[in-house]
């Protein structure tokens, strides 16, 4: 299984200002598979450390935060013998604060021991009395599998081809990377899932292992979430998909249940985002630089954190994804198209400011705007080969911007500055624009 994230730590071990490093990631996005696969191909040994069965790992950091003390004793937990070229995995860190809260001390007293940190509750860890390390590590966070490297797995011969890319040869196998396109809405970015999908090819075997992802996901929230929000961040963990099965995928609370209140959700919503269990959009009012300056907080769309999640929950049938159609993309009113496109950008450019326009009263929408370079780019997603439509046309005869770009089932192609992009090539959105 190929990651394009492990180039990120090949990055940071190759760092002269190199600190600890923090990996943020939703439950099940592949975290401990990476640290572990790049502890076997780039270092001699790694000790392997993990909070959330051994409680006497956890012990070693209720003393103090000497680091030689716990270096000695990691080194005999683990049976390692850690040195500054062992890599140390610290592994569901949420499990122990005062682990995490340990990194500020390699830091300043240690920096040559090289430690990687993982865990799926990062985002909402409260640590007491110390606080995050706040600049004394590094960070990235991990996202999903994307659609090139579900095909690294399951069809790799592909990949170089779209990343290039190559228009040419492209349209010759447009019809087949498509179909694999259709695979990939069912089985979604979930490693395990691939993974699944790679040795069965049983689709139905993929959907009982996404549900069992889907039942962790409930488990955490009455594991770690206070008693008195548990309730709402359900209602809105629910309504996710029933709000992006609708013609207008603005989310409303009154969309949960009647009478409800933003501000009694705020606690709720907090948590599932920083948790990347979903994607929260705002709308912008004007599409000037920088976007961030034109946000609109109180209007904005929630997404899942993948699109196989999103078919598992909404339970739609196989037929949409094998039948000889366009209905798998077109199902559910555009919601997985758009769940793919938003999640292909997170993960191929996790710095890329995005947003969505949408005009007074909801007259026209434009699904995503994204701030690249110096640049406002309007992208339009079409779930089809039926590319008809006047929002774009009114974003683009108001704002008149340099490109434009419309994501559907047709080959590519550029007229007057409108880039027409296959939706299974918007990873290399990148590359078509330089």
């Amino acid at each position: 299984m190929y990651r394009s994230a492990i180039k990120e730590l090949e990055n940071w071990k190759n760092s002269k200002d190199r600190k600890p490093l923090v990996v943020f990631g939703a439950r099940q996005v592949g975290k401990t598979w990476l640290m572990k696969e790049f502890g076997a191909r780039h270092y001699d040994s790694a000790a392997y450390i993990t909070f959330d069965s051994d409680n006497i790992f956890k012990s070693i950091f209720e003393k103090d935060f000497s680091v030689p003390r716990i270096i000695h004793e990691l080194s005999v937990a683990t049976n390692v013998k850690i040195t500054p070229d062992t890599l140390i995995i610290f592994d569901e860190v949420q499990e122990c604060p005062r682990a995490l809260t340990s990194l500020k001390y390699f830091n300043e007293n240690a920096p040559e021991y090289q430690i990687i940190a993982a865990g799926s509750l990062l985002g909402v860890m409260t640590l007491e009395g110390t606080g995050f390390p706040v600049g004394k590590v590094d960070m990235i966070t991990m996202y999903p599998m994307s659609f090139y490297e579900f095909l690294e797995a399951v069809e790799p011969r592909y990949v170089q081809l779209l990343k290039t890319p190559d228009f040419s040869a492209i349209s010759t196998f447009h019809d087949a990377i498509t179909k694999l396109l259709k695979q990939y809405f069912y089985t979604g970015g979930m490693p395990g899932a691939v993974r699944k999908y790679c040795e069965t090819r049983d689709f139905g075997e993929v959907r009982d292992l996404q549900k069992m992802i889907l039942d962790s996901y409930y488990a955490d929230f009455a594991k770690h979430i206070p008693s008195s929000f548990i309730a709402r961040t359900r209602d809105i963990w629910d309504s996710v998909p029933t709000q992006l099965g609708r013609e207008n995928k603005r989310f409303l609370y009154s969309g949960m249940k009647e009478g409800s209140r933003g501000r009694d959700y705020e606690a709720a919503l907090n948590w599932l985002t920083n948790t990347n269990l979903i994607y929260k959009l705002y709308r912008i009012s004007l599409p000037n630089i920088p976007l961030i300056g034109y946000k609109e907080p109180s209007i904005f769309k929630l997404y899942m954190n993948d699109v196989g999640l999103l078919s598992a929950r909404a339970g739609l049938d196989i037929k949409l994804y094998i039948d000889d159609n366009d209905r798998t993309f077109s199902h559910y009113k555009g919601g997985l198209a758009e769940q793919f496109v938003l999640q292909e950008l997170i993960a191929t450019n996790n710095k890329l400011p995005i947003y969505y326009w949408a005009a007074e009263k909801n007259t026209a929408e434009v699904e995503f705007v994204v701030q690249y370079n110096d640049k406002i780019i309007p992208i339009e997603v079409k779930s089809g080969k039926n590319v008809k439509s006047e929002s774009l046309k009114m974003y683009r005869n108001e704002y008149a911007p340099a490109c434009a770009i419309r994501t559907s089932l047709k080959n590519y192609g550029v007229i007057d500055g409108l880039y027409s992009i296959p939706l299974y090539m918007i990873g290399s959105l990148s590359a078509i624009l330089q």
